[in-house]
């Protein structure tokens, strides 16, 4: 068990696992503090391109767990943002690397899980906070509950804190429907859609900061509160981009039409209680609604469509 606990709100290193877009906003949050930052590569050429935006390589793969040994972690803050495999039934990565945490005689002091909004399951668009019981229902889903339940568990026998974000739909520059909006796919007709959650890249990175720094395990739901639907986001933005607005087709047709991914998402519906994260914790958020995200990302102010 891990005794050096920092007294201060910045840790002595950061460490990521998953370097994706969320990583690399996190590692310039705290790099632009002066903080070392690490995170893991799988392959050389991942090396290179962590190594040239100042962040120390860590040789290893979440899919070869005998690669994960050699990983030292004790005093970092920890950021796990890797998905799970779609090919596991739960969180095999999450698996393995507990396992390889098990291992270590000196513990990460904090570690902060990206999970996701959707094991909660389908709430028929009713309020869900923190409290509430999980209830996944899409295999994608079932796979973030099962990777909340390895860390949290090894969390509480190694008196490590442990906080999940539960997010909603991540929108950013570069994280936007723009080429489905360019091929002109059609929608679901807003009668027909169940709320979605959403929040601004560039506050989620914020969040994740200041949830460490908080140092207290725990879930939180991490979205900008202002609950929308799928078809009126995908309006906004095709509005933004000045794009033409995209056909609504009602629910039977477009389960003929639709992705089976697209409707696994227009299938489920809840609005997230946000008021632990923006109230009773005061985080601010830059981006508090839809048409702020989207007028930073395309540099003029939005009417709603």
């Amino acid at each position: 068990m891990s005794e050096n606990r920092n007294s201060d709100n910045a840790p002595n290193r950061v460490t990521i696992i998953g370097y994706g877009d969320m990583g690399r906003r996190v590692a310039q949050l705290w790099r632009n503090q002066g903080i070392p930052v690490r995170a893991l590569a799988r392959s050389e050429a991942s090396a290179q391109a962590q190594h040239a935006q100042g962040v120390e390589p860590l040789a290893g793969d979440l899919d070869k767990p005998d690669t994960l040994h050699r990983l030292t972690l004790g005093g970092d803050w920890l950021y796990y943002f890797a998905p799970p495999s779609s090919a596991d039934a739960g969180d095999a990565r999450m698996a393995a690397f507990v396992a390889a945490l098990e291992g270590m005689s000196e513990l990460p002091e904090r570690i902060l899980y990206i999970s996701t909004s959707g094991v909660y399951g389908d709430r028929a668009g009713d309020w869900v906070s923190e409290s509430d019981p999980i209830n996944p229902q899409t295999a994608r889903a079932r796979r973030r509950a099962d990777a909340e339940q390895h860390l949290v568990r090894w969390g509480e026998t190694h008196n490590v804190p442990v906080v999940r974000l539960r997010v909603g739909g991540i929108y950013a520059d570069g994280r936007l429907p723009l080429e489905r909006l360019q091929r002109g796919e059609p929608l679901l007709r807003e009668a027909d859609c169940g709320y979605t959650n959403r929040i601004h890249a560039d506050d989620l990175a914020r969040a994740c900061i200041f949830a460490l720094q908080r140092g207290e395990a725990g879930v939180v739901n991490a979205a900008d509160g202002q609950p929308g639907n799928m078809t009126q986001y995908f309006k906004a933005v095709a509005q933004a981009a000045g794009l033409p607005l995209p056909e609504e087709i009602p629910m039977d047709e477009a389960r003929e039409r639709l992705s089976p991914a697209m409707l696994s998402y227009l299938t489920e519906s809840r609005r997230l209680d946000c008021s632990k994260l923006l109230n009773e914790w005061g985080f601010e958020l830059n981006y508090p609604n839809l048409e702020a995200g989207l007028t930073k990302t395309f540099g003029h102010r939005l009417d709603r469509p």
